[in-house]
């Protein structure tokens, strides 16, 4: 039975849809400071994690189109606390956003006349906390008092403690009704799981959907065969590479903090998902040869080519995102040349270096195949980004074919599920490129992998692939590549 009261409420949120208000505060100072009760902080174990994640969660509900990536809208909340702190607020965050549309789903039908208007953060509090109920390990008891505390310390959501604290009760009397809730039409946004529908079938949606509900494991490339660093890692070797592969692939176990690990201080690996390993390794780069990568930061892909001989020149439109991969490259040892420049708005005879024996483009989009990764991307991507990130990879994939000698090998890469930024976007590339032509991805390149191989020999990587008993070490990221050569 739904909960009631007055008439001033705001309308219930759709199932599975953020509200898209605006007037979210932005970062841990801005809301921390504002609507306090008694001019006193709010305190408790925990409680400063759960303001933060509630600050981060309410500008995504109140404003997805405008609001900073979570990762950064996380540091921004988080900067003033502990390590402890910092890691229960990213969870806290993780599990709402990932479980949102259930969330919201059963919140719709306890809440049945909507939020009440000038609630301030009071449904930020009940979804951070529903999820606390829900989906982590946190008492019942525990995550409904620091949700009252929360609202009572906001003047716009304090007189609505009553009506969260009926609420979230209901929450824990009816979660194991959220077991059945279905993943495709619950959880994930009607308009992707539309075009999951219309582009993968029923079948194959439903399995991407399922996937995306599971927190993933941590990969990393290390250099050469994966050998001894299966055990020093407290890891999985994947077989999706041939030995004969200048980097391999581990799946970790552990959930120890990256830079405890092994390794990590001497750069001796890198963390990147097992998809995302795959493009560069398509190039197939000699030692010595010229190449060209495009889009290059963080730099994982960058590592895998110098790791394999080449003479790299790492390209990227983003001072800030050169700097983290410099960075990167400084702890692994390899200085790659780099450019700072925007390629979608210079003329490829003035890029300097070229041309290449090969390119890798890793262009910008969607990321609606990180999903399992990032589940912020399924609640702040609207439809409209697809159209203009297509755009945007399509100037750059004539950039990069430009870029190359005659017989020169170009991948193009996406981390999406979307044909538009992918199988479409080759086809189309190729259809005004007739100097251009695909060299088809041969079974032996992915001996762990066949099916990832579609009829025209390009790679398309589910979430649902690698499956495993334990959710945590199985699955990839979507991933699409396509291989292509200039002819000579």
């Amino acid at each position: 039975m739904g909960l009631k009261s007055g008439d001033d409420r705001r309308k219930g949120r759709p199932s599975g849809r953020p509200s898209g208000k605006a007037g979210a505060p932005r970062g841990n100072r801005q809301g921390q400071g504002q609507g306090r009760q008694g001019g006193g902080a709010v305190m408790g174990p925990g409680m400063a994690a759960r303001r933060a994640a509630v600050i981060v969660l309410r500008a995504v509900l109140e404003q997805p189109d405008e609001a900073p990536q979570v990762d950064a809208l996380l540091a921004d909340a988080t900067a003033d606390l502990d390590d402890r702190d910092r890691g229960l607020a990213r969870a806290i965050v993780t599990a709402t956003l990932r479980r949102l549309g259930s969330i919201q789903h059963l919140l719709a039908q306890l809440m049945e006349r909507g939020y009440p208007r000038k609630c301030g953060p009071l449904e930020a509090i009940l979804v951070t906390a529903s999820a606390q109920i829900l989906f982590m390990d946190t008492p019942d008891h525990a995550a409904v008092d620091t949700a009252i505390n929360l609202a009572r310390a906001d003047r716009n959501a304090a007189p609505f403690t009553g009506l969260a604290n009926a609420v979230l009760r209901n929450v824990v009397a009816r979660k194991d009704e959220v077991a059945g809730y279905d993943p495709l039409d619950i959880d994930a946004p009607r308009w992707l799981a539309a075009r999951w529908r219309a582009a993968w079938g029923e079948s194959q949606a439903r399995a991407i959907a399922a996937a995306l509900r599971h927190e993933p494991g941590v990969d990393v490339s290390v250099r050469g065969p994966a050998g001894a660093w299966t055990e020093r890692l407290d890891g999985v070797a994947l077989p999706l590479a041939p030995d004969s592969a200048a980097t391999q692939t581990v799946r970790l176990r552990t959930t120890r903090g990256i830079e405890e690990l092994p390794g990590y201080a001497e750069g001796a690996w890198w963390v990147q998902d097992a998809a995302a390993a795959l493009p560069a390794r398509l190039l197939h780069v000699q030692p010595g040869e010229r190449v060209a990568d495009l889009c290059a930061a963080p730099g994982g892909k960058t590592a895998q080519l110098l790791a394999a001989g080449g003479q790299v020149a790492a390209f990227d439109r983003s001072p800030a995102r050169m700097d983290r991969l410099a960075a990167n490259m400084r702890r692994l040892g390899f200085s790659p040349e780099r450019h700072v420049v925007n390629l979608a708005t210079v003329a490829p005879e003035k890029i300097r270096g070229g041309p290449y024996d090969a390119v890798l483009l890793d262009a910008p989009c969607s990321a609606t195949g990180t999903i399992r990764r990032h589940p912020d991307v399924a609640w702040t991507k609207r439809p409209g980004d697809i159209a203009s990130l297509a755009d945007l990879q399509a100037r750059l994939l004539d950039c990069a074919a430009a870029l190359l000698k005659p017989g020169g090998r170009l991948v193009y890469s996406t981390c999406s599920l979307e044909p538009d930024e992918g199988e479409l976007q080759i086809a189309r590339f190729l259809e005004r490129n007739p100097q251009m032509q695909r060299v088809p991805v041969a079974a032996a390149e992915l001996p762990g992998l066949p099916e990832a191989i579609n009829a025209a020999g390009e790679v398309r990587t589910f979430p649902s692939m690698l499956p495993d008993a334990e959710p945590r070490m199985s699955g990839l990221d979507g991933f699409f590549a396509a291989r292509l050569q200039r002819k000579s």
